[in-house]
């Protein structure tokens, strides 16, 4: 029988102690390799404050001015100036 959405988070979260142990005991296992201890860490943090925000990049083309201006004129119509697209 399958279980849905909302019972399989349930079940998740009810596991959630054990995870958050778990993972705190390999990042300060010094039997695991560097990498596992850099990933426990991250994903307490991840857990603990969010993720960290991501740069984008703008690749040259102008195509997140594009975006940019996309969301002045649709979000904020009246702080756009009159350029076309």
């Amino acid at each position: 029988m399958a279980k849905t959405l909302t019972e399989i988070r349930s079940l998740a979260r009810s596991h959630t102690r054990t995870a958050l142990n778990v993972l705190v005991g390999i990042m300060r296992s010094k039997d695991a390799t560097p990498a596992a201890r850099v990933s426990a860490a991250n994903a307490i943090l991840d857990r603990g404050w969010g993720k960290a925000p991501q740069a984008i990049e703008n690749g040259g083309d102008g195509t997140l001015e594009l975006v940019h201006r996309i969301e002045r004129v649709i979000v904020h119509p009246e702080d756009s100036n009159s350029e076309s697209l």
